[in-house]
This record gives structure tokens, C-alpha cells and sequence, in this order.
């Protein structure tokens, strides 16, 4: 039997970040594909397909041909065992979008060649530079006429902040696209695109090697020659601590749709990227190998199986060995539970397992025990940082049809607990609650589950603010904020005092004139 440092080294526990359309949902599949996972890459085109990615598992999902929540998928590749965090690419993306980036040792970020840095790219790598996540960047859609590839990689440098290092550079682009050329191996990777099996990569030691000229042809081997010199003048080397430690990212060019450029890019996910490492506590840094099990909870979701109306709790493991009905205690309340229904996902498919290593994410039937952030523990007590939250953009109010108030008000707080949207409550005027989402499609899918889930008729009416903070400072100061031009007073569901803004105007000019008060983008817990 493997020891538990074992396991340890062999997990890689990852999320794909990107904006829409970048080819994440491709490169998903596709690692599933190549890791004999599944038998069919049906990535999603249209509401009209009847594939759908193996990680969509909500209806609207599949109708959509998106995303919306976080979905966990395992998977072994060689000797690796690999946890797959799924996060919704869709530029409607949710809090659990963020949320699920702290519950991973590594992400993979995809950029389309032709439109480089995105919006959601960028929110999403502020997530992991505030974890100081390792990030692989695959620049993806090679195939298609694309940027020159060092204005890309200056845009990554310039606008992300972090030293971008090619490690392969790409031959061509679009309709003279004609493969890659492995910078650290001399190897170079030809692209039939004809062929749907791609040539073997061909050892040819250096750029200088005549038989590269062969094979690519003269006009794109000077080009190349001219390329790699500048990338090699440049000086900046692939260093894997650095890369550990967010002051670098290694880049591959490729094409996710045509499997192009996928192996070199998969080896370096399994031997390049972090097994789970130690996690700051209330006593200080646990280490994985640490025997006694401890785990948080980054994620709820309610009624995965509708016919029994379930939540689950998603945790993920931590330090030592969870194994099914153990008793572990929540660090919260101080109570102990027997995790009697361990479950490993698939998608929307799931399995009872008996045990799970650090980096593996185990799902327990949560009957209202756990909350996001919950630190779940065996042995000396402890405590994980509380998870952060992230302001809502987009706001509505929930009116009901009919009079189902218990029922309405039951969904709400389980929707809220599942971290669906987050409840403000006004200090004046009507006091029907504000519900605040990180994208528009979340309130489109709240009036869904309220119907599919809860049987609630209930019309989602949006409101016409464009941001939130939180307020912290004397309060006499938080009060006199009340009233400012385009602002609305609310609180949350903790009594914290929380202001709505019309505008990123409104926002800057309550910031000018109440320099007294803080207003914070990102609350601790």
C-alpha cells in the first residue's frame, strides 16, 4: 500500500481559467479524452447539439452550452492522479467562479490567440494572484489567423504583471500554420491539418538543423530562425521555482479543437505543476503528510439529485487521510459528524468512496451542517482562513406570483448558502431583500431553480446598480455616507453595512468625499 506522502506527490489538483469562447471547454475535454476518461469529445457549439461537456450537469447547462457552476472531475493520467476544478467560462460567471480557485494548487489559463488578455481572464487571475497560484498559460487556436505571438506575450506581462516564457514557439499562424517548435527540447511538432493523427515530433537538436528547413520550408524557417533568436536574446529562461512561486508562467502555443500541442503541454501539467502543498492556519502552516485529516469547504450546491433534494457539501482534503464514516468535527459550531456518504464526482455522476488523500475533493450530503468556508478537522483543533467574498455586479429583486412566502424564503436561504448570490437587505424604503450576483445570467438562473427545484413562481426584476462594497470605519462615518448621490444603504445577511452604486462615478465620489471610510471590493469571510 502506497504511503500517504505517496499519494500526496502523485496529485495534481487544478482549475481552467478563461474568458468565453477562449476553448477551455475544448481543453477540458480533451484532457479527459487523453486520458481514456471518456470515449467522445463533444464539446458544446449550440443549444441544438445533444453532446455536452461531462463537467455541465445543471439543465440550463446543457440547453446553454455553458457552465454556470463548479464542477469537480478526477481522473488518473500515467502515474497522476488529477483533480479537474470546473469553472464557469461563461462571461455570466458566478462567486463560485472565485471560490473555487481557492481550493487548487495550480491553474491552466487559456487565451485565444487572436484576442489575447480578456476581461474574465483578468478577474480571474487577480483571484490567483491573491493565492499566489502557479499558473501555465496554453495560448490556444493556433490554426486560426492570429496576433504575433510576442505581442502576446508582452500582453501578458504587461497587463497581468508576471514574466511570460515561451516554451515552445509556434510555426506560422492560421492557413500557414505548420506547427511548433519545442524551445527547451529541440524538438519540433509538425500540424497536418488534413490529418486528424499528428506526425510524431521530429529530434532536430537546434533551429540550424538543415532537416528543419526541409520539413517546414524556407520562408518559414527563416522566420522561426529570426523568432527564436530574439525569444533566446531576450534572456529570460524557464525557471520551475519561479514558477512556483507567481514571478513566472510557461507558455505553449497550440490548438485544443485539432489536439495540437496538447502532449508536450499535458506532461508539463503533470510534471511541472505543485502536488498539494501546506495551508496556512490558526497554527500555522499544515503540511499534507500531517496525519490528522483536515479539509474546508469551498462549495455547496443544492438539489444535485432532485428526487431527493440534496445538498452537498464539496470539500477539499487538506492534510492527512479521510475515510467514509469517520467522525470529523466543524470547527465552526465545534460539532461532530459521521461522514456516513462520501461521494467523488464525474460531472453530474457520482460514487461512494472509502478514502481520499490531500488535494482530493470529497462531496458529503450536507443536511444544513456545513457552510463555504468551514474548516472540518480530526485530532488537535484547528481553523482555516475564512474564504473570501467578492462583490456583486449585478442586482435584482425576487417578486413572487403567488403566496408561497415559506417556500420562497426557504429557496432563498439555501440558494444564499450555496453562495448562488449574495441577500442585501435595505435600511430604508421597502424591505424586500436585494439579491446581488457577479453576472446577469445568475439572476436568469435563480428564477429557474426557484421553479425547477422549489416550485416557487417568482419574477427576477433587475435593479440598476453597477457595484457594492463593504463599509468599515467609525460609524458615525459609515452613516454619514447614507444619502450620497447614486448610492443605496443596505446590509448583509451579517448586519455588515454595505453600499449599491449606480455607476463607477458614484462609486468614486462617495470614496473622495468620505475619505474617513473604507470601501472594501473584497470582505475576509
Amino acid at each position: 500500500m502506497s504511503s500517504l506522502a505517496d499519494e500526496v506527490e502523485r496529485r495534481r489538483t487544478f482549475a481552467i481559467i478563461s474568458h468565453p469562447d477562449a476553448g477551455k471547454t475544448t481543453l477540458t475535454e480533451k484532457l479527459l479524452l487523453y486520458a481514456g476518461a471518456i470515449e467522445l469529445a463533444g464539446a458544446v457549439r449550440g443549444r441544438k447539439t445533444d453532446r455536452h461537456v461531462v463537467s455541465d450537469w445543471m439543465d440550463i447547462e446543457r440547453e446553454r452550452g455553458i457552465s454556470v457552476t463548479s464542477a469537480a472531475v478526477e481522473f488518473d493520467l500515467g502515474p497522476h492522479h488529477l483533480t479537474l476544478l470546473d469553472t464557469p467560462g461563461h462571461k455570466d460567471f458566478s462567486e463560485d467562479t472565485y471560490r473555487t480557485l481557492f481550493a487548487v494548487d495550480g491553474v491552466v489559463m487559456v487565451i485565444d490567440a487572436a484576442k489575447g488578455i480578456e476581461s474574465q481572464t483578468r478577474k480571474l487571475f487577480e483571484v490567483c494572484k491573491l493565492r499566489r497560484l502557479p499558473v501555465l498559460t496554453f495560448i490556444n487556436k493556433l490554426d486560426l489567423p492570429s496576433r504575433d505571438p510576442f505581442d502576446l506575450l508582452d500582453e501578458i506581462e504587461r497587463v497581468l504583471g508576471i514574466h511570460a516564457v515561451p516554451m515552445n514557439w509556434p510555426i506560422g499562424s492560421g492557413d500557414r500554420f505548420r506547427g511548433v517548435y519545442d524551445l527547451q527540447r529541440g524538438l519540433v511538432h509538425l500540424y497536418d491539418r488534413k490529418a486528424r493523427a499528428h506526425p510524431a515530433p521530429v529530434n532536430v537538436g537546434s533551429v540550424d538543423d538543415p532537416r528543419l528547413q526541409q520539413l517546414i520550408g524556407d520562408d518559414a524557417w527563416k522566420a522561426l530562425v529570426d523568432e527564436s533568436a530574439l525569444v533566446t536574446g531576450a534572456g529570460t529562461t524557464f525557471s520551475h521555482q519561479a514558477y512556483l512561486d507567481f514571478q513566472m508562467t510557461p507558455v505553449f502555443f497550440g490548438s485544443a479543437l485539432s489536439n495540437f500541442g496538447l502532449e508536450p503541454f499535458l506532461y508539463a501539467l503533470t510534471e511541472l505543476a505543485p502536488p498539494p502543498r501546506g495551508r496556512e492556519s490558526d497554527r500555522g502552516i499544515i503540511l499534507p503528510e500531517s496525519p490528522e485529516f483536515s479539509a474546508f469547504v469551498f462549495k455547496i450546491q443544492a438539489n444535485m439529485n432532485k428526487r431527493h433534494r440534496d445538498r452537498v457539501a464539496f470539500l477539499r482534503v487538506c492534510s492527512g487521510v479521510f475515510e467514509r464514516d469517520m467522525v470529523i468535527v466543524n470547527a465552526r459550531e465545534g460539532q461532530e459528524i459521521r461522514a456516513a456518504r462520501p461521494y467523488r464526482f464525474f460531472g453530474g455522476k457520482r460514487e461512494t468512496i472509502d478514502r481520499a488523500f490531500p488535494g482530493d475533493v470529497v462531496g458529503l450530503v450536507n443536511p444544513g451542517q456545513f457552510g463555504i468556508g468551514d474548516t472540518l478537522y480530526t485530532g488537535t483543533p484547528l481553523t482555516y482562513p475564512p474564504i473570501p467574498r467578492f462583490p456583486a455586479e449585478h442586482f435584482g429583486v425576487a417578486r413572487l406570483r403567488d403566496v408561497r412566502f415559506k417556500q420562497f424564503d426557504e429557496a432563498i436561504k439555501q440558494l444564499e448558502e450555496e453562495g448562488l448570490m449574495q441577500v442585501l437587505f435595505p435600511i430604508i424604503g421597502r424591505r424586500e431583500p436585494i439579491l446581488g450576483t457577479v453576472g446577469p445570467l445568475q439572476l436568469e438562473v435563480l428564477a429557474v431553480r426557484l421553479k425547477d427545484e422549489y416550485n416557487v413562481d417568482a419574477d427576477v426584476e433587475s435593479l440598476p446598480y453597477k457595484a457594492a462594497r463593504w463599509l468599515t470605519g467609525p460609524a458615525d462615518k459609515i452613516a454619514a455616507t447614507a444619502g450620497t448621490t447614486g448610492t443605496r444603504s443596505v446590509k448583509d445577511r451579517h448586519d455588515r453595512p454595505v453600499m449599491l452604486f449606480d455607476s463607477e462615478w458614484s462609486l468614486d465620489y462617495a470614496q473622495r468625499t468620505h475619505p474617513d471610510v473604507q470601501f472594501l471590493a473584497v470582505h475576509e469571510g
